[in-house]
């Protein structure tokens, strides 16, 4: 915006720069997509700055963020724990008016909203859950002095990103460790590696280049999907290809994959029978095995975000580690029924005991940062309830009403 020409001001609700990475430093808590790839744009904050590894803890991402405005200087146009609560467009003076939870006003032409996809945290209404005499917090509340888990009765609800990494960093040193699961994540492996400050140096030069690519391709990443489709390679062919995708790690075998996987089910199949083949040999035990590598998929493979782990599998097969399906529809599944004040109780009767649980249940995706501040229509309306029943927008978050935004 300084660059424009522009006068600009930031209102950020956390302490410092970093958004998610701010609130997020639950144990094992590291970002999914790799170095250079998931990096500012900007030669002056990466020409001095280097990395210890491909995929950064949230510690290293804090410390990057710092160093973005030292570089940069943005401090001084910004407002830290600044609540915006709401915002309406005058239309005679043609300008915003912006309403902090603090009492402020500002006044500006443009309004840009940079909530985020993941701002608004999604706290399940389990019955009774404020019962528990334990130790309770949600995976991007969790305080960042940490919180004393070794040797401890551990429930982790929810195996997404952050369940996936709490789980795998948290297994090999409680007590005992609950998943309580509704559906299995198709995990991929992360590939994580150290990172040399030569090797990144002699790279910087393609910057450009690398991260361009990632407006061109089909998921922001610097490679896309094959051009083929999945059956005009004979079987052989399309098993090299997939291990060629599982040698990559990360993100290959979602992103790479053949060009119609997305759209036909069969070619879809393929690549959920290739991911199981290649990830349930690493959980032996019977049950496990059979909760988390369904023979038949929970859903579509890649509709639903893969995560990155490191070991994930071998945590989960672990004879501290128990796993709680609780989907009402499967073989093994019992909801959670209750909190208790020592833990919780399933649908099946039983009541396991912890000292901590922790709440790994994600986020109001996409348009909770939104409709969490007030925004309101020359109309009269909020968004807040012009999107009770899904977003409408255009090209993006444009929204009918809602000028300069």
């Amino acid at each position: 915006m300084r660059k424009a020409g522009l006068k600009a001001a930031i209102f950020e609700a956390g302490t410092s720069f970093g958004g998610t990475w701010r609130w997020n430093c639950y144990p094992g808590a590291r970002v999914d997509s790799p170095v250079p790839i998931y990096e500012l744009a900007i030669p002056e904050v990466y020409k001095d700055w280097h990395w210890t590894t491909n995929y950064p803890n949230w510690e290293e991402l804090q410390a990057y963020f710092d160093h973005m405005d030292k570089v940069l200087d943005l401090s001084r146009d910004c407002s830290f724990e600044t609540v915006v609560t709401s915002a309406e467009f005058d239309m005679e003076e043609g300008k915003w008016h912006v309403g902090t939870q603090d009492g402020r006003t500002a006044k500006a032409k443009n309004l840009v909203v940079c909530a985020g996809f993941a701002a608004k945290r999604y706290i399940p209404g389990f019955p009774s859950m404020d019962k528990f005499k334990g130790t309770i917090h949600h995976s991007s509340f969790w305080p960042a002095e940490g919180v004393p888990y070794e040797g401890k009765r551990v429930a982790i609800i929810g195996t997404g990103a952050s369940g996936v990494q709490m789980i795998q960093e948290m297994g090999p040193t409680t007590k005992q460790l609950d998943i309580y699961q509704r559906t299995p994540n198709l995990a991929l492996p992360m590939g994580k590696r150290d990172l040399s400050k030569e090797e990144q140096d002699a790279l910087k030069p393609l910057y450009p280049k690398i991260h361009n690519l990632r407006e061109l391709c089909f998921a922001g990443f610097d490679y896309d999907l094959l051009e083929r489709d999945t059956f005009s390679d004979t079987p052989e062919e399309r098993e090299a290809h997939f291990e060629k995708l599982w040698k990559q790690a990360g993100f290959g075998l979602w992103l790479g994959g053949y060009s119609d996987y997305l759209s036909d089910m069969k070619a879809n199949r393929e690549a959920y029978n290739f991911w199981r083949k290649k990830q349930s040999v690493r959980v032996k035990d019977p049950r496990k095995n059979e909760i988390m590598f369904p023979i038949e998929p929970p859903h579509a493979f890649g509709i639903k975000r893969p995560c990155l782990e490191q070991c994930f599998y071998e945590v989960v097969d672990r004879d501290n580690v128990g796993l709680i399906d609780i989907n009402p529809d499967t073989k093994y599944g019992s909801p959670i029924k209750e909190f208790t004040e020592k833990g919780i109780i399933t649908s099946d009767g039983v009541e396991r005991e912890y000292d901590i649980i922790a709440l790994a249940t994600g986020f109001d995706v996409v348009t909770g940062g939104m409709t969490n501040m007030g925004l309101k229509s020359i109309h009269g309306t909020y968004l807040s309830d012009e999107w009770k029943n899904g977003a409408n927008t255009y090209l993006g978050t444009t929204i009918s009403g809602y000028p300069n935004l």
